[in-house]
């Protein structure tokens, strides 16, 4: 195990203090969570829709900073990735940065619109000035700092294995002898897994759940993916476990197009305020009960 998944501290959400700690998704498209790409990577139309969460009918004036439409607050996310950001029966939006990000747009006298598209096509929305931020429960990277910049961190994030029940990979250190190891397209994961035990031994899907969907069916012997995700997956698949020992922990942050200075401090100020009324605690309590 290499050191940067020993630096990271447990499997809850957990601010960190002053907000100053998880996809990596990490973690594509409709219906699923992918992963960071290139600047010059295309971004597809997003879908855009207000969220289900309550937003202001008549947002106050903004501050000093800028947004992309005037009164709004737009966040581009890929809105599969639970219990961050998932779409509803109804076709809007909710989740725990769904959520945040309402509160957020709130004490900023903006209103909130939720753009849902792929995982790398959000982050790089957001580094061409087509969204204000991206939320996706996006980490932390030495690579997508060199052209983004990031909030405060605001969560932790646990890199976490699945398998079926039985498998002969009972530990993370049982990965070295899997054929196969399926990971989400450009996630944490997938580069963690391609670093640690090769590109000939990592097959990337454009979802999570087409991943998981891959384990099922025998076609991989192993997914990594995020936490919170990889609970869901395995309710809803019977026959899967997910293993007792982490595979990486790493922090969650909101992202903004490079030197978007203003708007960062901005919403980091409003975070620390939702974090000192309770109100971010309120709404992950909500989604994720403590065990």
């Amino acid at each position: 195990m290499n050191l940067k998944k020993l630096a990271a501290l447990g499997l809850t959400l957990a601010l960190c203090a002053g907000l100053a700690a998880g996809c990596s998704n990490s973690g594509s498209g409709s219906g699923t969570a992918a992963t960071p790409a290139p600047v010059d990577t295309p971004t597809p139309a997003p879908a855009t829709a207000t969220p289900d969460a309550s937003t202001p009918e008549t947002p106050a004036p903004a501050g000093d900073f800028t947004t992309v439409e005037p009164g709004k607050l737009h966040m581009s996310t890929n809105a599969a990735f639970p219990p961050y950001e998932m779409t509803t029966d109804a076709g809007g939006f909710e989740g725990i940065d769904v959520e945040v990000a309402a509160a957020i747009a709130e004490k900023l006298g903006l209103e909130l619109v939720v753009d849902d598209m792929g995982f790398d096509a959000a982050l790089t929305a957001v580094q061409t000035g087509q969204s204000d931020i991206a939320m996706a429960g996006i980490t932390i990277t030495e690579e997508r700092l060199e052209v983004m910049d990031f909030s405060d961190s605001y969560a932790t994030g646990i890199q976490v294995v699945i398998v079926k029940e039985g498998s002969p990979i009972a530990t993370v250190d049982d990965l070295a002898n899997a054929e196969m190891i399926g990971t989400q397209k450009t996630t944490t994961g997938s580069i963690y897994c391609t670093d640690d035990y090769g590109v000939e031994h990592v097959t990337e899907f454009d979802t999570g759940a087409l991943a998981v969907m891959a384990l099922v069916n025998g076609q991989v012997d192993a997914v990594v993916i995020d936490n919170e995700p990889a609970k869901s997956f395995v309710a809803a698949n019977e026959g899967l476990v997910i293993l007792d020992t982490e595979y990486a922990v790493e922090d969650y942050a909101i992202g903004f197009a490079k030197g978007n200075t203003a708007l960062k401090d901005a919403v980091n100020a409003a975070m620390a305020e939702l974090q000192a009324d309770g109100t971010f605690q309120a709404i992950v309590d909500s989604y994720i009960t403590a065990e």
